[in-house]
């Protein structure tokens, strides 16, 4: 079964912003990928004038390359 969530990282630990349905103790794998809204706005300024859309269809084609 494979499920996405989000999670808040806080104090060094991943807290899920939902409840799971698995077993105490239960191991699972976590891919970590972040929001990439909130990276590019953070730059936006500093890669000029481009809208969120602009800078997110350049993230997209940076990533089929």
């Amino acid at each position: 079964m494979s499920k996405v969530i989000r999670v808040k990282y806080e104090k060094g630990v991943l807290k899920p912003l939902e409840p799971l349905d698995l077993e105490e103790g239960e191991e699972v794998v976590v891919t970590v990928k972040r929001d990439i809204k909130k990276v590019l706005k953070k730059y936006r300024g500093a890669l000029g004038k481009s809208s969120i859309k602009e800078l997110l269809e350049l993230e997209e084609e940076a990533h089929t390359q």
